[in-house]
């Protein structure tokens, strides 16, 4: 069956939730991602017979067993090779991988770039939570300058790494952002599955033991609605309120090239020069995920989404192509080209 011509099957939440406890630490963001995630697939109309969630190694990693599908709980960092083996088995899957900071940026980075390179067609979700929580609180690839871990009990030396701006880098053509808690997310999650090909979501995940209220900064209530800029495809790129100190925007500088704050008077963003989102604009996208947080606020949404021919439709389309007009005769086969007869008997002379 084409995955277009997919017939929508109707479950509810319970329909996706197992008979396995789940287990993480009371009051980890994997629990409210989890739910999104079961909330979510009844409104796509998905078929738990023909779901597949894969992930590696990690706290995120543990996905597989609290949804009601089929599911590969694989090993650290490859989650990505078995999650194209599976699609490219069987086209018509619906595959989702879930991969944390730690899998899929260290150990795994090579694996998570060729599945976006290849633009295979499944949804990636990476749990951001800048810290290695199932190993006890180690500094991840993720974690900011400063971190205080059992491996850098001085404060990390490292720069952190943006998933989002590796996916870029690395060919992806579907990137967006959300929060473990955030009403958005379900909207999100959406938004990929729409996506034909590798669609690259990044979750801000509050990890409550090892990186405690690491996002606050902007998720919290007091600062959300200064510090969170929610892009959409031919919106303005408008954040803030009134009540927040007033209503802000994303302008372009045209001297560097660059991006810029500025205030929005009397909701005339047009005169402030505000940005629109254009979601196939791959420049204005990789300087949206790397603002630096502070004077700018965190880029959160469907910040690129420009489809292209995906890895195994190319890929299944190429084999189909070079089998045309050739009959499948394995003994044909062997017997053409340079063959031999050996006569005789095992009793007769060399």
């Amino acid at each position: 069956m084409n995955e277009m011509t997919k017939i929508a099957v109707q479950t509810t939440l319970k329909d996706w939730e197992t008979d396995q406890e789940v287990r993480w630490c009371p009051g980890c963001g994997d629990y409210a991602i989890l739910k999104a995630v079961q909330r979510t697939l009844p409104e796509l109309g998905a078929d738990p017979a023909n779901t597949v969630f894969v992930s590696g190694i990690g706290c995120s990693s543990r996905f597989p067993y609290y949804i009601e599908s089929y599911g590969f709980h694989t090993i650290h960092g490859r989650a990505p090779a078995f999650a194209t083996g599976i699609k490219l088995a069987n086209p018509d899957l619906d595959v989702w991988l879930v991969t944390g900071d730690g899998d899929g940026m260290s150990i795994g980075g090579n694996h998570t770039m060729h599945i976006l390179r290849r633009n295979v067609n499944v949804q990636i979700l990476l749990f951001n939570n800048e810290i290695y929580g199932l190993t006890k609180g180690q500094f991840s690839p993720t974690s900011r300058e400063g971190t205080n871990s059992p491996t850098s009990p001085l404060g990390s030396v490292d720069r952190p790494a943006s998933p989002c701006a590796f996916a870029l880098g690395s060919g992806a053509r579907f990137i967006a952002r959300a929060y473990d808690v955030s009403k958005n997310l379900g909207g999100v999650l959406k938004a990929a599955h729409r996506h034909r090909g590798a669609s690259f979501v990044e979750i801000f995940q509050n990890c409550i033991v090892y990186n405690k209220d690491r996002f606050d900064d902007f998720v919290a209530k007091g600062v959300a609605d200064q510090n969170q800029l929610w892009v959409e495809d031919g919106q303005p790129m408008l954040f803030g309120s009134e009540k927040s100190g007033g209503i802000k925007g994303i302008a372009l500088d045209i001297e560097t090239l660059s991006l810029k704050v500025v205030d929005v008077a009397d909701g005339d963003w047009q005169a402030a020069g505000v940005i629109v989102h254009n979601a196939k604009n791959r420049a204005i996208a990789h300087m949206l995920v790397e603002m630096p947080f502070g004077p700018f606020p965190m880029a959160l949404g469907v910040i690129y989404d420009d489809p292209r021919p995906t890895y195994e439709d190319t890929l299944l389309g190429q084999d189909a192509k070079s089998r045309e007009g050739k009959d499948a005769n394995l003994a044909k086969l062997l017997a053409k080209g340079q063959t031999w007869t050996v006569s005789g008997t095992a009793a007769d002379p060399v």
